[in-house]
């Protein structure tokens, strides 16, 4: 019985279980940077959104369009925004809702939803606290 060949089979299961093995730790590493992206943009939405709550401080427009523009400079998309216009000087916290696909290499795009929250007192505008 001859065994000529035999380790041909053998290379080739091999170089396929590194190549799904490095796709995966790829989609991996795509997957936990658009994460990282999507909490940036979450963060940055939040904190832009929560001071127009109170005054415009020259935004153009409310705090929800406000927080969609700075989650879109980032790379998102603001799904949602509790961030109702509170002109009493009483502390507010504003709650954003961003989304961000990240387009994975081996499997399906996947969509990362984050939510961030910032509060805003409009009184240490004053006190200086």
């Amino acid at each position: 019985m001859t065994e000529r060949g035999s380790a041909a089979p053998l290379l080739l299961a091999q170089i396929a279980v590194v190549v799904v093995l490095t796709i995966g730790l790829a989609d991996v590493g795509i997957l936990l940077a658009a994460r990282q992206r999507a909490s940036v943009a979450a963060d940055a939405a939040a904190l832009a959104a929560a001071p127009v709550t109170f005054l415009p401080f020259g935004a153009t427009a409310g705090p929800r369009r406000e927080a969609a523009r700075f989650a879109a400079a980032n790379g998102a998309e603001l799904v949602g925004c509790v961030c109702p216009v509170d002109p009493s000087w009483e502390p507010r916290t504003v709650v954003v809702v961003v989304r961000r696909v990240a387009r994975l290499v081996g499997l399906p795009d996947l969509v990362v939803t984050v939510e961030a929250r910032a509060r805003f007192d409009p009184a240490a505008l004053v006190v200086g606290s």
